[in-house]
């Protein structure tokens, strides 16, 4: 096992493996998210219609409840997350398009794109660069100093996922010091805090009139089957994600980076940083879809503009890349994860 890899052999050998699955997208690929758009759909307005037929019988308001979570999983994952990293955008088509897709959370697309697409996935994992390490609520590293308030951050990270969508929309603000205290010294920023409040505040306003003012007004008698519906409905969607996000990124063995590590770095050394970064999920066809094939985090983070879909037949050729140069594929079941996930979160509550 080599101590360092190849990085100018491992950037050759990762990029034949981009290309190769390159020259294959293609018709296939577009049918595939038409299809996901239409089951999405079918979830949805069924999960809507059958919880405004809650008061029949409660079994048909929790079925509606499942099914309205599975619509707003797969939008939110497969459908949203992956149109917005620009892996349809080949297809020209307008609705499938990063720039004009607005996806069904509290978080706008425009931020998303800035604080997601652009610094997470190019400075992943790197202190004072990665918002994920560092603007949040939870110490996931001993690059940060204890503070009191981490002893109790598992009860935070269990709030945080229930809440999942809202903390994902005051990322952003939480990290240019928009509400309280001062820009961050050297942080530079290209849109102005007015404008990001508005942001904040109008895509916020906007879900909570949907699925708890015009939904449930629309259900007349109903309103209550309605309106708890759509709240347990996102509460699922919610735990879902976050799981899945964490799981992906918060793993034990996942490392960080110190900013003077990652100078002057080239194609194969970014390989190999996403590499060490990220981790993998095990399940079935099922499990991957509606984890927007998150669950193929390493494979994402290498290659974040392919469609997700191709991430399944290109990961055992990057496993047997990483094999080759040493480097250590973070691949395990739902449930090893999710503990390794839980452990991270209870080892950093401790100085």
């Amino acid at each position: 096992m080599k101590a360092t890899p190849d990085f100018d052999l491992l950037a050759q050998q990762l990029d034949e493996i981009k290309q190769e699955t390159l020259d294959k997208i293609g018709q296939s690929d577009a049918d595939y998210i038409r299809k996901v758009i239409v089951a999405q759909r079918l979830c949805e307005w069924s999960g809507r219609i059958l919880l405004v037929l809650g008061f029949i019988n409660p079994i048909l308001w929790l079925v509606g409840v499942l099914s309205l979570a599975v619509g707003k999983i797969l939008e939110n994952m497969e459908i949203g997350h992956n149109v917005m990293h620009g892996q349809y955008d080949w297809m020209n088509d307008q609705y499938i398009n990063s720039k004009a897709y607005e996806w069904d959370i509290a978080c706008d697309g425009a931020s998303w794109h800035r604080t997601h697409n652009y610094e997470h996935h190019t400075f992943t994992n790197i202190i004072g660069k990665d918002r994920d390490f560092g603007y949040g609520l939870l110490r996931l590293s001993q690059d940060f100093k204890w503070r009191v308030k981490n002893l109790w951050q598992f009860a935070t990270y269990l709030i945080l996922s229930a809440l999942f969508q809202w903390g994902v929309s005051y990322h952003e603000l939480a990290a240019e010091r928009v509400f309280m205290g001062k820009k961050k010294r050297g942080r530079s920023s290209s849109v102005n805090h007015s404008e990001l409040k508005k942001r904040f505040f109008s895509k916020g306003a906007r879900q909570l009139i949907k699925d708890y003012v015009l939904f449930p007004l629309l259900a007349g008698p109903f309103f209550l089957w309605v309106f708890f519906g759509n709240l347990a409905a996102n509460l699922l969607r919610n735990l879902w994600t976050s799981t899945i996000i964490f799981c992906g990124h918060f793993t034990e063995n996942v490392k960080t980076f110190s900013q003077a590590e990652c100078d002057n770095e080239t194609q194969g050394m970014w390989y190999y940083r996403q590499a060490l970064g990220s981790s993998n999920i095990e399940g079935s066809n099922w499990f991957h879809i509606l984890t927007g094939h998150l669950s193929f985090q390493i494979e994402h983070h290498l290659f974040p503009d392919l469609p997700a879909k191709r991430y399944c037949e290109m990961a055992p050729k990057v496993q047997a890349v990483f094999l080759q140069h040493g480097i250590h594929y973070n691949s395990g079941s739902f449930v090893k994860q999710y503990a390794s996930v839980v452990k991270r979160i209870l080892r950093f509550s401790f100085p």
